[in-house]
């Protein structure tokens, strides 16, 4: 790929620290991300040099194994690397076990007073632990979660969020402030310390995103763990996408951030799209089609809103990252179409110009725009994907002869 492929992929390169570290041609771009020490939730890993993770929950009765399982499944095809299911009650753990053989995904059992459900949800296979030890009783209890936790090889995140910090900070601070959230995250992470358990990371989430972000900065340079980042009870679909999308894209500019959650009263699956698009924005993480379109005006060659809204149903299910510009006329067009790997510019008389990797190919009609460039699509992904699988065969060590 080129163009714009082609310098993201140095700037890839030169991220995950391969030879091409200093050959970044558009630095402007680059994100240097917080150096943090890796954990595993499951087979995903988080922290280091792992790529961010996308993640959501469940919004199902947890007891009910079939119908969470329906949503996971929905959830994994839109891309997600980890899902929270929460166990408020041992009915919900004692399904969790079916869940996780079920479903492909880490599960993260979100706990939140009661020790035995942690354990319970250990026991039943659940790759993390959302749980904040200091909310869970004796020291003995907290001792016997851990060591569930070891046993099970679960790995726990602390969350703490701003509408339910402990009493004392409160007095302490006088509201919800940066200083007191941090405190709260810094006293539950130096319990499992205590006990040496380290398979930890933390979350400081609030509504309100300035405080999000100040928390998560100061967060950062006070502790090396890895940090689950989201802005908390951000709204409905459009309203939460644009709150989480500043308060998330400050915090990943910044290099801050392992893992994400956007948090939405919508299908779980939006939010794991939001989560995407909000990666794919930053150059952080790239997942299916790219698609680069214009407002329209007067000058528009053909209905640029109603193709683009048809075209983003048809190329839901392409995973392979690419990029697909559509620009209802000539005056930016052949420029943005010169940036993605295939481009539509509407021209006059009912066409207009197809773009292969940059460069003008073939005119179409306007009617056959949709079905066109699908096809496009679908056949560069397919080029992509047998591409990848032939340099992944390649670099596979081979038998010496005679052996």
């Amino acid at each position: 790929m080129g163009g714009y492929w082609a310098g993201h992929g140095r700037q890839e390169a030169r991220r995950h620290g391969s030879p091409a570290t200093d050959m970044s041609i558009r630095p402007w771009r680059d994100i240097d991300r917080r150096k943090s020490r890796q954990i595993r939730v499951g087979s995903v890993l988080v922290g280091g040099d792992a790529p961010i993770s996308v993640q959501t929950m469940t919004n199902t009765l947890t007891s009910d194994a079939k119908a969470t399982i329906d949503q996971i499944r929905r959830i994994e095809e839109a891309g997600c690397d980890i899902v929270r299911v929460s166990c408020p009650d041992e009915d919900s753990t004692a399904a969790l076990g079916e869940i996780v053989r079920a479903t492909k995904l880490p599960i993260v059992a979100d706990i939140h007073f009661h020790y035995k459900r942690a354990i319970e949800a250990a026991e039943a296979g659940a790759a993390c632990l959302r749980i904040n030890p200091g909310n869970i009783g004796s020291e003995a209890r907290v001792r016997e979660v851990v060591q569930a936790a070891k046993d099970h090889g679960c790995s726990m995140r602390i969350g703490v969020n701003a509408g339910s910090l402990e009493r004392d900070l409160l007095e302490k601070y006088g509201e919800p402030c940066p200083e007191a959230m941090v405190e709260s995250a810094l006293d539950h992470a130096r319990i499992l310390q205590d006990h040496d358990f380290h398979e930890f990371k933390l979350s400081v989430k609030a509504s309100d995103p300035f405080l999000t972000v100040a928390a998560y900065q100061q967060l950062a340079e006070a502790i090396d763990c890895p940090l689950h980042i989201g802005v908390t009870e951000a709204g409905g679909l459009m309203t939460g996408t644009i709150k989480s999308s500043i308060g998330l894209g400050m915090l990943l500019w910044g290099g801050i951030g392992d893992t994400i959650r956007v948090s939405l009263s919508a299908d779980p699956v939006e939010e794991v799209k939001v989560g995407f698009d909000i990666l794919k924005s930053l150059n952080l993480r790239h997942r299916g089609v790219t698609i680069i379109s214009c407002p329209s005006c007067a000058r528009q060659g053909f209905d640029v809103i109603g193709t683009v809204k048809v075209l983003e149903e048809r190329l839901a299910h392409i995973a392979t990252p690419m990029s697909l510009s559509v620009i209802g006329c000539v005056v930016n067009g052949p420029g943005e179409a010169e940036q993605t790997d295939i481009g539509f510019t509407g021209g006059g008389a009912g066409a207009g110009m197809v773009y292969i990797a940059g460069l003008s190919d073939h005119k179409i009609r306007n009617e056959e725009i949709v079905d066109h460039l699908v096809g496009l699509v679908e056949a560069k992904a397919k080029e992509i994907e047998a591409a990848r699988a032939a340099d992944e065969a390649a670099s596979e060590p081979r038998a010496l002869a005679g052996d």
